[in-house]
Parts: structure tokens; sequence; C-alpha cells
């Protein structure tokens, strides 16, 4: 009798677009968009993941029906993936979306916040730890972050850090977070104070003046010195608009 096919909760598939933050920034991609979260910041740019808001346009795809949008979507012109959330982490049948996306020649990135363990983690290609800062509201389980970057480097993983950047306490804990994990590559991002913002050429002005800011404070720092500084290039050019 043929095993059924695990089912994942995909609220979007989109692209080829830009990837807009972190370690593969301005890397051509496609998106799949995972349901479920474990978290709830406080300014969580995808809030609809996981507040219920869009619970009606959560649907339940296997691996093969996943990879069969993408590619109705984007043809041959792509060869990465982003998977995001919500929290991916919280899904463990990922791994066979993952297994399959190798197999069609495909890499695959993915983000989530250090709060849970998956063994698919060390088969991702580029993976993204993004602990959360104080602006948040959340609070970190640092015995939970040690391990899973600790398997990470065992497993010679390619992976990084990268924290949101509000204000001078979201800058003290991403100090903290770089000092205890000095060897893992660290991003730095400004964040986003206005997502209600709805057009693009509104937002440019503000989200320059806060990468600015952030460059100011980051450049003099001397615990700071192995760093990347970036903004979060989607929304300079399409502002809050979602599927892009």
């Amino acid at each position: 009798m043929m095993k059924e096919a695990k089912r994942i909760p995909v609220l979007e598939v989109f692209g080829p677009t830009v990837q807009g933050e972190g370690m593969v920034i301005g890397r051509k991609t496609m998106f799949v968009r995972t349901a479920g979260c474990d978290y709830s910041c406080s300014w969580c740019d995808s809030a609809f993941t996981w507040d219920g808001s869009a619970k009606a346009d959560i649907r339940m795809l296997t691996a093969y029906e996943i990879i069969e949008q993408l590619k109705e979507l984007g043809g041959n012109a792509f060869e990465h993936v982003t998977i995001s959330g919500g929290n991916p982490a919280l899904l463990p049948q990922l791994g066979e979306l993952i297994d399959s996306l190798h197999n069609e020649e495909i890499s695959v990135a993915l983000e989530t916040q250090g709060s849970r363990w998956q063994n698919w983690f060390w088969s991702v290609d580029e993976l993204t730890l993004s602990p959360k800062p104080p602006s948040s509201g959340m609070l970190t389980n640092w015995s939970v972050l040690d391990d899973i970057v600790a398997k990470l480097i065992a497993g010679k993983s390619s992976f990084c850090l990268k924290t949101v950047i509000f204000d001078q306490a979201d800058l003290e804990y991403a100090t903290f977070v770089h000092l205890r994990y000095p060897n893992v590559p660290f991003y730095l991002q400004a964040g986003n104070g206005q997502l209600k913002e709805t057009e693009p050429e509104r937002m440019l002005p503000y989200l320059v003046e806060r990468y600015e800011w952030l460059i100011g404070q980051v450049m003099p720092n001397p615990e700071l010195k192995r760093v990347h500084v970036l903004p979060q290039l989607h929304t300079w050019v399409w502002g809050n608009k979602k599927g892009v």
C-alpha cells in the first residue's frame, strides 16, 4: 500500500522575483510561503500567516503539487526557491519538499527565527536564523538557539544569523547575538515600521532614512566588525505589496 504524501499548509506561491533580505539578497528566486508561526512579532510584515486573517487562503498541498505550481508560474526561468512563513520550522514534512526540489536541481533558501529544530535544516542550501529583538515583543530561548547553531556548525551547513533593527535596544540585542556566535556570518537589517503605507513612493524616503541611521550606528561600533548592513530591498521597490 502506497504511503500518502504529507501535505504542507501553503498561503502563497509567487515569483520569479528578487530576494529582498539576508544572505541571498538580490537573488532571483521563487517563493513558497507557509502558514503558521509560534511567534506574534509586533511589527510582523506577514501577520496574515498566523493571525487567522488569511485562514481561508490556506491550501494543503503535497510537495509534488507545490513544485507543479512553481513550474506553472516560473516556467524554466528559475533554479532557486525561498521557503518563508510564518515559521516554516514548525513543519517536519518540509523535508520532502526540499529533497524534491533538489532532485529537480533547484536550490533552497529558508528563514526561521531559531525557535525550533528540524533535521531538514541540514539540507537547506542557504539557511537564515533570524532571532527577534526586543521591539518584536518576543523572548529568545538562548538554549534552543545555542543548540541549533551548534548542530548546524557540526553539520557544516551554509547558514547565517540576521537581526532586524528598529532602535537602540534592538542594536544592543544584535550586538549580543553577534558576540555570542562570532564566527557565524551576521546580517543587520533596517526595520520597516510603516506596514500600513500603501504607496511605495511614500515609503522610500522613510526606508532610506532608516537604513542611513543603521549604517551610522554600526560603522563606528568596534563590536560589530564582521557584519553586513542591509536594507529590506523589496520594500524599496514595491513598498508593502504582497506577492512580489
